[in-house]
């Protein structure tokens, strides 16, 4: 999309112009979203809030005005007592970790993909290896929200206000614009660490165990040299401090090496066969020496400690993600690698990075969550490769609804307008209700979630 980035003002004041067409516009006080949000402003809908821009659907997009979070960073109060942390939308959740730790504390579950923001991990869906009483996404830690409705006017919802803040959660900016998040914290806490390669046939052997037992689970599948790579975290009394550096040599090497020579590779290496070769012989290196020889411990303030603008997965690579119910996992994972075989086979397109999953816990905070009936499985299938990557994403969405995949609207490719009916059934025509009644006029509307919402 074609924009025209601007600033506003300190005082809040805007250039006097005309608006001609998508605009981006960078608000630095609350203040600013009241003025932009105000049915009387110069600005045009549809308004759509933005952080990161790290989504791997149009939810962010606009053919009206884009309002970019990233300068609202300030961590407005951490409480060691209570155990909460406020802070505004624009903060990088990277940093958050880092900011907490210095205070003996850390977020209470495991979360991927470092370099998004806060307000849009608790608006869109961020996941990762949790596990105990941590909530599977990251707006279950959310105890209160400030926001700015589609008609410009301040709203605080508080914990004890359940049905509003499950429509927030997971809301994808439909409702409003958060501009304050308090979250819930806790002291930091010691995990032990295992890792495992083995084959999908022993994967799937044990799969159906692993989505039982309460562990933390990152795995990493390899279709096409039949290995899976497994990260498992549990809670450990016996745990030793864990020092950040393992864990940043370990981020470094999945989410920052990987891609960057798989780019490369791609350039200088035009025949496909010694290319994919050559990149699964990496990534098998890469896998056994970051995962088996670095990190036996952790927590989820070392674990979470990446830098907030390295350009990971969801910033510079092609993704889908796809929730999967836990119980079938056993057949679906063995299914998937018969599915990216076939893919490759008769169209020749193959991911080149690791396809990653997670266990994810059942999580009811939210009316849109994926796992809110049970526990599921995400996968996420990656490239660094653009060509022939939208026709496999349209099969890896045939192939998830043929298993009873579950969709994320900011991080899922290619659901059909009517699948999402069918998987949240009641739960979305009550957030409809809800969105309809905070925004009657569809002002934060765009025609990607208007496929789905009404």
């Amino acid at each position: 999309m074609s924009t025209n980035a601007t600033q506003l003002r300190q005082s809040g004041r805007y250039r006097a112009r005309k608006q001609s067409g998508p605009v981006v516009i960078k608000p630095a006080r609350a203040v600013d979203l009241k003025n932009i949000l105000d049915p009387g402003s110069q600005w045009s809908a549809p308004f759509r809030p933005m952080g990161a821009n790290s989504s791997a659907t149009d939810c962010t997009m606009s053919v009206g005005t884009c309002i970019d979070m990233s300068a609202l960073t300030s961590i407005r109060n951490i409480d060691t007592y209570a155990h909460t942390v406020t802070v505004q939308p624009g903060v990088r959740i990277g940093d958050l970790v880092s900011e907490l730790a210095e205070h003996g504390l850390e977020l209470s579950g495991g979360h991927d993909l470092m370099s998004r923001t806060v307000g849009g991990a608790v608006a869109g869906g961020c996941i990762g290896p949790s596990f105990g009483a941590d909530g599977a996404f990251f707006g279950s830690q959310v105890e209160s929200l400030k926001v700015i409705t589609p008609t410009g006017k301040s709203l605080e919802i508080r914990n004890d206000q359940k049905n509003l803040l499950y429509a927030f959660r997971m809301s994808f900016g439909m409702l409003g614009v958060i501009y304050e998040i308090k979250l819930r914290v806790r002291p930091i806490r010691m995990f032990a660490v295992t890792h495992r390669r083995c084959s999908f046939d022993q994967f799937s052997a044990v799969a159906e165990k692993l989505a039982k037992i309460d562990v933390g689970l990152k795995f990493f599948l390899m279709p096409f040299r039949d290995r899976v790579y497994l990260d498992i975290r549990r809670s450990s009394n016996d745990a030793t401090a864990a020092h950040r550096i393992p864990w940043k040599v370990k981020d470094w090497g999945e989410s920052t090496v990987l891609p960057h020579v798989f780019k490369s590779i791609s350039r200088v290496v035009p025949a496909s066969g010694v290319r994919y070769r050559l990149i699964d012989e990496i990534s098998k290196i890469t896998q056994g020496l970051v995962n088996n020889r670095l990190v036996k411990s952790g927590s989820n303030s070392t674990a979470l400690m990446s830098s907030a603008r390295n350009g990971h997965t969801a910033e510079s690579l092609l993704y889908s993600t796809w929730f999967f119910p836990a119980a079938d996992f056993a057949i679906v994972v063995q299914a998937y690698r018969e599915f990216c075989q076939r893919v490759h086979q008769e169209s020749g397109f193959r991911c080149d990075m690791p396809t990653v999953g997670f266990r994810v816990a059942r999580d009811d905070s939210a009316l849109l969550s994926p796992s809110f009936d049970e526990p599921m499985i995400a996968l996420r299938a990656i490239s660094t490769q653009s060509k022939g990557w939208e026709n496999f994403a349209i099969d890896f969405g045939d192939f998830a609804r043929h298993w009873g995949g579950s969709p994320l609207f900011n991080q899922t490719r290619e659901v059909p307008n009517d699948y999402p009916a069918q998987v949240f059934g009641s739960r979305l025509t009550f957030f409809n209700k809800i969105r309809r009644q905070f925004d009657p006029n569809n002002r934060m509307m765009n025609a990607f979630l208007s496929q789905y919402f009404l």
